[in-house]
């Protein structure tokens, strides 16, 4: 991957951290633009769009797990790395569990750093894009409101669950998504050893509100062997 063109923000409070990033990042040909603070990462993030976000989690005014969370709700698609100094296992489950896309621990090489920025901004690019609107037969999904209009009774609510859950069918249409998939994407959690029915629950009652036929569903298709997968629009 080339790197020029990408946009880079570093979010680091220490100033010599912060510098050698930013110079090793420039160095490489990225654009970068920097913060020492976790609010001011957060507002610069979130008006700028970078291609990805490299962030400290011991931040002033905003940690980095708290700056995380509100991207993913935010912008779920924006890669995000992890740097700190906090390299215990639970650290780093917390950090990948929220969402991020990897997790440095210092100290570092710069050689380490830019293999692994090139490596998520890699996986980043067939990244399926967000959606705000799904269509699903006669129904629309308007996933920032959270409902389903076009049915016989007007408006339906979807959960937050629900809404997340379809959103990622939706955002991963025509693929078939397994259940592991949508308990580590979507629940946040590690499907090794969980017996759960809660995916196929949730499944059943977004039928329900899509008006998807139990007996032969259309908008969320059952793939044996595999698990659910959307149907395109």
């Amino acid at each position: 991957m080339t790197p020029a063109a990408r946009t880079v923000l570093v979010v680091e409070d220490d100033p010599a951290i912060r510098r050698g990033l930013v110079d090793a990042l420039r160095f490489a040909g990225y654009a970068v633009t920097d913060a020492d603070d976790g609010r001011a990462g957060l507002d610069l993030a979130l008006g700028m769009s970078p291609d990805l976000v490299l962030l400290d989690v011991i931040l002033p005014k905003l940690d980095g797990f708290a700056v995380l969370a509100e991207l993913r709700r935010a912008r779920p698609q924006m890669p995000v790395i992890l740097v700190t100094a906090r390299g215990a296992e639970p650290d780093r489950v917390h950090g990948l569990r929220g969402g991020a896309d990897d997790y440095v621990v210092k100290p570092f090489s710069a050689t380490e750093l830019l293999a692994r920025v090139e490596a998520v901004l890699r996986r980043s690019a067939s990244r399926p894009l967000d959606v705000a609107t799904a269509k699903f037969g006669a129904r629309t999904v308007d996933f920032e409101r959270r409902e389903v209009r076009g049915g016989p009774g007007g408006a339906v609510s979807l959960s937050e669950k629900e809404c997340e859950l379809l959103r990622y069918l939706a955002r991963n249409a025509g693929r078939a998504v397994s259940r592991d998939e949508l308990l580590q994407n979507v629940w946040g959690l590690d499907p090794k050893g969980v017996e759960t029915r809660t995916v196929d629950m949730h499944v059943a009652r977004l039928r329900e509100k899509l008006g998807d036929d139990p007996e032969s569903p259309e908008a969320i298709a059952t793939v044996r062997g595999k698990g659910y997968m959307a149907a395109k629009p």
